[in-house]
């Protein structure tokens, strides 16, 4: 095979890769912050249900929680599963499992403020919502956006998990011709592909967390 037309296989997995990554931190932050609401919750059954979502997200394989998404309809509801439903499952399987280690980055963030700026909200007349989201959410996200980075990075390599379910994002198609030719040249473009994305997402996270460094 042509050079020219493996990196064009290899680039058109990486889309994929791209938009595994950039969907699962549009669903997984957002619902990350929810899930901490409820790890930080007073209702004990809540509080309750929610370390056992956390425990086995982090406890059991991703790769086995893709299968699970992905085979559950089928195996649960006898529902026929569409070749399209394959990236769906691949998302949501993402999504909920980096939702939890982010609870927990978020969780950390929240209860290590102190009780004063709470305090000092509720006499300037700020409500629970105002105080939370104006001024103890801004100060969390520079706290946590070191461990963070580490989820971002880490989920840039997960991305080639994918090929569990049969996912053509980079690292399978990167397979596939290393298979076809039986050369390692294909695995080794891969990784240097992976290596870029990575820097490129240090980077960017890099430059906006000197942004929030305002008091340097």
């Amino acid at each position: 095979m042509e050079l020219t037309m493996m990196l064009q296989q290899l680039f058109e997995g990486m889309l994929v890769s791209v938009e595994i990554f950039l969907l699962t931190l549009l669903f997984s932050l957002p619902l990350g912050l929810l899930v901490s609401f409820g790890r930080m919750s007073k209702n004990p059954v809540v509080c309750f249900i929610i370390k056992i979502y956390i425990a086995v997200m982090r406890g059991t394989p991703l790769m086995l929680q893709l299968i699970v998404v992905y085979f559950a309809p089928s195996h649960i509801f006898g529902m026929k599963i569409s070749q399209s439903y394959r990236f769906i499952a691949t998302i949501i399987a993402f999504s909920i499992n980096y939702a939890a280690y982010f609870a927990e980055i978020y969780r950390a963030g929240i209860e290590s403020m102190p009780v004063g700026q709470y305090e000092a909200a509720k006499v300037l007349g700020f409500n629970r919502f105002q105080t939370f989201f104006k001024i103890i959410l801004p100060q969390v996200i520079k706290r946590i956006l070191p461990p963070v980075t580490n989820e971002t990075i880490t989920l840039v390599k997960d991305t080639s998990l994918a090929f569990a379910i049969a996912v053509t994002e980079m690292f399978t198609i990167a397979k596939q011709i290393s298979a076809k030719e039986a050369s390692v040249m294909p695995l080794m473009v891969a990784g240097i592909f992976y290596f870029i994305f990575n820097y490129v997402v240090a980077f960017i996270m890099e430059r906006i967390e000197k942004r929030l460094s305002y008091y340097k």
